[in-house]
């Protein structure tokens, strides 16, 4: 039997759905009664399940492992989601000029 959040749980994971593949992210919903959304990144082939769930602060969404996201955020939840992932590839989205990466000239750790 389908909870009575059935529906704004599809909603938020559809909205996150949405959002993926700009992130390089593919996704699939799962569960017809209680919806999950299938993620995973097509370079490393690591994949996870997100799951919508009401809290005191509003939707969050859940996937392991260990990553959570506020529903009223989603482009954070992306990222946060393709880090995950994208474990054996850099991701530079929250950081646009690339001065985290070893070869960029401001990155801290380089000499020279």
């Amino acid at each position: 039997m389908a909870s009575g959040f059935t529906g704004e749980r599809r909603v938020h994971l559809e909205a996150l759905a949405e959002l993926l593949p700009a992130y390089g992210l593919v996704s699939r919903m799962v569960g017809a009664e209680d919806p999950v959304l299938w993620v995973w990144h097509p370079r490393t082939a690591r994949q996870t399940i997100v799951f919508a769930t009401p809290s005191n602060d509003g939707w969050q969404l859940l996937w392991s492992p260990g990553g959570q996201g506020a529903a009223n955020d989603l482009e954070r939840a992306a990222i946060a989601l393709r880090r995950t992932l994208a474990v054996d590839e850099p991701d530079h989205s929250d950081n646009p000029d690339n001065s985290d990466h070893p070869d960029h000239p401001d990155h801290p750790g380089r000499s020279g």
